[in-house]
């Protein structure tokens, strides 16, 4: 008795915490507890009402449509189920599909992204994603009229899509996708598709891609049409997302490393791949975790989850440990502020980037992202290090300034959409102000991207050092603020090629290399190339370009040749150049369209 009156007394003690506890407003502790992602992260269930569920994404949507360059961040979690809605998504606000695959999670009603805030021109729609969803729109399409940094993945559209709102779109992605019907691209300028499937596919403009895709168009005529179509992605890894299950329990799923593949990840149901409890991360907050409480998590072996926000970082956020994710979401910002880089990787197996902006901050930093030391030479190619969505900024938001916004030293890495810019509009913009050098610059080996957007670098966009080298889909535009002629000199050079292969590299192949120049404040400034190959002279026959398109935009300005001195003159007169492509070998040939 007196043990059993002793268990009352403390289940009495117990149940009285339990309640001043509620009352006072500190959480409760439960194993089916929602982690606390923070309030920029809004989590929906389909048991809301329709109504509810409308406000809340209205609010959002409301905030965040001209926002370009505001600090607000959003993630919105859909639980599985059906939801009748419609989402409009604005400026750095990403949808999330909780279920495992993207038909657990069913907007009946539509999700799209317009340009009404900017006279249907969507050339400045960027920063926004959906992911892991199924969309059933009102109006039978879908409109996702974006530009750069806007990614559609997982995404399984019960209806037709449309690329654009009546106006200029430029530079969207999207992958391991289903359309059931139509996707027309409009007036959209350039787009990658990569490991989707579609019921037909309508439009074209200067530079469209296809790779890993189930029903690409086929029986075009390069250059009439601007298909670049490859049927197979050589190696490719979806990214990481966030899951719940029955129980209410977080994870995150990180699919498996293909090879060769084509078409969806989840046709015959969920991926392959692995699914990593969400205690295994540490959720991180803007405004209320710094560099040191980040890495000492890190350091720790935890995987990293950044919650909506910009993170001021006063250190590196060092990332050691083979196979660590690093999930941002909402478009999570990482600002270094005293000159150093924002992130460096180490020369690990595995690691896992995704969902990222680095915005430079006022102090110099000589790079942004370091992905491997200087001298990187292990092989990763049975389990690469990838970066999924990572962005970069300098300037826009404020004044900006970086030498380089990317650099991989590692071997093996893949990228998955990657959009590099030195701002051309915004705040803290001008050939003096937001400064930089080049954009990405790659010294490892093996070195696979998929998406790759570079813009506006002083010097070159892109400067490639390693062998064994692939792009697939490239677009870039030259500094648009040069202000004569002296002050971009390579040497007795006009300009910086967008894209730099160095004299030592052997190997390397491009897909899809879209280049434009568009010199508004002096139109008679002229780059004398798009690309510079090592010296024809020398017999490489392993570098190749295929399906190559220089433009000038509105004819403001010249891009003189399209690779070394080959090429016709982009300008005034001839807007658009397309060639097949070039073998770099000893006779630097122009041949049509290698394969």
């Amino acid at each position: 008795m007196h043990l059993f009156h002793l268990s009352r007394t403390r289940y009495a003690f117990a149940m009285l915490i339990f309640g001043m506890c509620l009352q006072s407003g500190y959480a409760v502790s439960s194993t089916n507890s929602p982690p606390d992602f923070g309030s920029n992260v809004v989590i929906l269930d389909p048991s809301m009402s329709a109504s509810a569920v409308q406000s809340k994404v209205d609010s959002i949507f409301s905030q965040q449509q001209s926002n370009q360059f505001g600090s607000n961040r959003y993630a919105i979690l859909f639980k599985p189920g059906t939801y009748n809605n419609s989402v409009n998504v604005g400026f750095y606000t990403q949808l999330l599909g909780l279920g495992q695959t993207p038909d657990a999670v069913t907007i009946n009603g539509g999700v799209q992204v317009d340009a009404a805030w900017f006279d249907r021109d969507a050339t400045q729609n960027f920063w926004r994603g959906a992911e892991n969803l199924a969309v059933i729109p009102s109006s039978g399409t879908m409109k996702w009229a974006v530009a750069q940094a806007s990614p559609l993945r997982r995404v399984h559209v019960r209806g037709s899509m449309v690329l654009d709102d009546n106006g200029w779109s430029s530079g969207g992605f999207i992958s391991d996708s289903l359309i059931d019907n139509e996707i027309n691209s409009g007036m959209q300028q350039q787009w990658l598709s990569r490991n989707s499937r579609w019921g037909g596919w309508k439009g074209s403009n200067w530079n469209i891609v296809f790779v890993g895709d189930d029903n690409a168009p086929s029986g075009f005529n390069w250059p009439n049409q601007s298909y670049t179509v490859i049927e197979h992605t050589p190696v490719a890894r979806e990214k990481p997302f966030l899951t719940i299950d029955k129980k209410g329990k977080y994870s995150v799923f990180v699919p498996k490393l293909t090879n060769g593949s084509q078409g969806i990840t989840w046709g015959n149901g969920a991926a392959a791949g692995q699914s990593i409890p969400i205690n295994k991360f540490y959720i991180a907050k803007a405004g209320l975790d710094t560099a040191t409480t980040i890495n000492r998590a890190l350091a720790k072996g935890k995987h990293l989850l950044l919650t909506p926000g910009v993170y001021k970082l006063n250190d590196t956020l060092r990332v050691t440990t083979a196979n660590t994710i690093v999930l941002g979401l909402g478009i999570a910002t990482l600002q270094p502020i005293s000159g150093l880089s924002a992130m460096e990787v180490g020369d690990v197996d595995g690691v896992k980037l995704a969902g990222i902006l680095f915005d430079a901050g006022v102090i110099n930093s000589s790079v942004l992202l370091q992905v491997g030391p200087t001298g990187s030479s292990a092989s990763h190619s049975e389990n690469p290090t990838s970066l999924h969505d990572v962005f970069f900024r300098v300037g826009g938001a404020g004044v900006g300034n970086a030498t380089v916004s990317l650099r991989i030293n590692s071997n093996n890495v893949i990228g998955d959409d990657l959009w590099l810019w030195r701002a051309d509009h915004g705040d803290g913009i001008g050939w003096s102000t937001n400064t930089t050098t080049n954009g990405l610059e790659v010294n490892g080996d093996n070195v696979t991207i998929y998406g790759l957007a570079v813009e506006h670098y002083h010097q070159y966009q892109t400067v490639w050092n390693g062998n064994g080298g692939a792009v697939y889909f490239y677009q870039s535009e030259a500094p648009y603020d040069v202000p004569d002629q002296a002050s971009w000199m390579n040497g007795s050079v006009n300009g910086y090629a967008s894209y730099k292969v160095a004299d030592k590299v052997t190997s390397h192949q491009a897909w899809g290399v879209g280049v434009y120049c568009f010199f508004d404040t002096n139109p008679e400034v002229k780059l004398h190339s798009a690309i510079e190959v090592p010296n024809s002279n020398v017999e490489l026959n392993g570098i190749v370009f295929h399906d190559v398109t220089t433009v000038s935009l509105g004819g403001t300005g010249e891009i003189t040749h399209v690779i070394g001195g080959l090429g016709e003159a982009a300008n005034p007169t001839y807007q658009v150049i397309r060639v097949g492509g070039f073998i770099n070998d000893a006779t630097s040939g122009i041949i049509s369209s290698p394969k």
